[in-house]
């Protein structure tokens, strides 16, 4: 379910999907469409067909999510699954007859008071901004809407629609809650407590795991990176103490469900709206996920971690921290997986998406996050997507790279462990990359195979179906259980080898810029010259075994007469740096 998407299926009966977007989401290998539609879905009406829509007035329109649902079942392949949204706020859209009139007022187009509440019998303050002249009343067009109203869906959809449950198993819990005092401030302000939010939250979690009791319960489905750790602004208090909102959150699920035996919490939510605009940041973001060492720039809201502001706190690892909450909170075991259902970025160029997007994926592959559906859609985005569903294998394994902060390996192996990927993205903006790639207890039997390469891609959207693309096909040789390549820089290359299995496999990842290797092949001298000075050198038989090490530094001279004929790997490092180069000894 990290192949996911939002907002790919109409939602209204008379609509249908386009022939080309129809044979993208068959083509490209998408997984998971999440189709509750962000804001929108918290005062959804199933069984109106109707929803207040916060960000227009708050007016009313249909919005049929039974039309989404049965596309998906009738057009879309049987592995492609949905999830949509629980209202937790109390409240749902009632009836269309009480619109602020939008189309009489300015014909309908966007102003600055379009968030004014003006539904209900508002009045627009001309001079724009958020604050009507005259709030409407919310009472006039939404009616209550309890735990029993929300979950029902379950029952209408699985018993009278028929829709099968396996299509419609993850259910976001609502969205955003933290945020509702201005996403929602017709009828949730400021003073709305987080605990009262968590009693509204185990009403529907229980319901709704009475109801189904396979279903995957998806929260807190936080806005971004300053409500990770602040509910409503601030931190949240009890028992004496201060928490971070998503601390709290784990708490009082653990606390609960401990009480209820009830499970409560099957996949933990966030979104993410980073502001980094620099293609240098943007295909880094990747790291403020897991990298306990990596210092996020855009580091705000973690400053409030610990109850007391630190500016010094700059290490986000915002789902290493969630994990250790919910190690220390559930106790080892608990099964609670990790998720985004939204998330954007500051970049127009197709390049630089991919990256970032192949970048997202690949860590995610490796930390066994269970959804990702980024909420917005741009060129680059559907190739990536392409390359990774459709060539990708079911089951990650381990990668190490020299360079991380430049290139990364994301590997996969199939279910009969004679088949594996390796994705290899370059993050380097102006450097090719030789690179080798050794695979560790995996015999390769292949000895020629293809590298499928995205790289300069155009403004233009290029990918239309499996077979018209932008991936470009290269022919790669593998010898000594090795394959090395140049990476063009800013780009994701995957490989595929056909192999057995030795034991739990690695793949390693050696990289270098501009090092020559004088003569190679060689018979005995060697003269290997870098741009960098480097402080040991490590020499490296293909089965991973070090054979000599090294203190050295810029130039270097080795003899590789008495060692047999091979392919050997020479590792140089530094303190800042770790690069690497093939030597052929004949």
């Amino acid at each position: 379910n990290i192949y996911g998407r939002n907002n790919s299926l109409p939602k209204d009966n008379a609509q249908g999907i386009s022939a080309a977007d129809y044979t993208r989401l068959r083509e490209s290998g998408v997984q998971f469409l999440r189709e509750g539609g962000g804001n929108n879905a918290t005062k959804y009406n199933w069984r109106k067909h109707i929803s207040s829509h916060p960000d227009w007035y708050n007016n009313v329109y249909n919005e049929s999510w039974d039309a989404s649902i049965k596309i998906l079942r009738d057009s879309l392949p049987a592995s492609v699954t949905t999830m949509f949204s629980f209202q937790l706020i109390g409240k749902a859209a009632a009836n269309t007859t009480n619109n602020f009139n939008d189309y009489g007022y300015n014909m309908s187009q966007w102003w600055t008071g379009v968030n004014q509440n003006l539904a209900g019998g508002g009045q627009p303050n001309t001079a724009g901004g958020n604050k009507a002249k005259v709030e409407g009343n919310p009472n006039l067009y939404l009616q209550d809407w309890t735990a029993d109203s929300t979950t029902g869906i379950l029952d209408y959809w699985f018993n009278t629609l028929g829709i099968p449950k396996e299509r419609a198993t993850y259910w976001n819990m609502d969205n955003e809650p933290e945020i509702w005092n201005g996403t929602h401030d017709d009828i949730v302000s400021a003073t709305l407590s987080a605990e009262t939010f968590m009693q509204n939250y185990f009403a529907v979690a229980k319901k709704a795991r009475a109801k189904f009791p396979n279903i995957k319960l998806v929260g807190p489905v936080t806005a971004n990176e300053w409500q990770w750790y602040n509910w409503m602004n601030k931190i949240t208090a009890a028992d004496g103490k201060t928490y971070p909102w998503l601390e709290f959150f784990i708490k009082r699920c653990a606390e609960e469900q401990k009480a209820s035996g009830v499970r409560l919490l099957d996949v933990f939510d966030l979104h993410f709206y980073p502001n980094e605009s620099t293609t240098e940041q943007i295909v880094q973001l990747h790291n403020v996920f897991f990298n306990r060492n990596y210092n996020y720039v855009g580091a705000n809201g973690v400053k409030n971690v610990s109850g007391n502001w630190d500016n010094s706190q700059t290490k986000e690892y915002i789902f290493g921290r969630v994990n250790d909450w919910l190690n220390q909170y559930f106790g080892a075991n608990h099964g609670i997986k990790l998720g985004i259902t939204e998330m954007d970025i500051n970049s127009n160029d197709a390049t630089v998406n991919a990256i970032w997007y192949a970048s997202m994926m690949g860590e995610f592959m490796k930390n066994d996050v269970a959804v990702f559906t980024p909420w917005s859609w741009k060129p680059g985005m559907w190739e990536t997507l392409h390359l990774f569903a459709r060539y990708n294998k079911t089951q990650s394994v381990q990668g190490i790279s020299t360079d991380e902060t430049n290139v990364s390996a994301y590997p996969s192996i199939n279910a009969t462990n004679d088949s594996l990927t390796v994705v290899l993205v370059n993050r380097s903006t102006i450097t090719a990359k030789s690179t080798s790639v050794n695979f560790l207890n995996f015999i390769v039997q292949s000895t020629s195979g293809d590298a499928l390469t995205l790289a300069s891609l155009p403004a233009a959207e290029t990918f239309f179906s499996h077979t018209q693309n932008a991936i470009k096909k290269t022919g790669q040789t593998f010898s000594n259980n090795s394959v090395t390549m140049n990476l063009a820089p800013m780009s994701i290359t995957s490989i595929t080898v056909k192999g057995k299995l030795a034991a739990s496999p690695t793949i390693e990842v050696y990289s270098s810029d501009n090092i020559s290797v004088v003569p190679n092949p060689t018979t005995g001298f060697v003269e290997i010259k870098s741009p960098h000075t480097f402080e040991r050198i490590e020499i490296y038989d293909f089965s991973g075994r070090l054979l000599f090490q090294f203190n050295d530094t810029y130039n270097h001279q080795f003899d590789f007469s008495s060692l047999a004929k091979g392919v050997y790997q020479v590792v140089l490092k530094s303190k800042d740096a770790v690069s690497s180069v093939k030597v052929v000894k004949m």
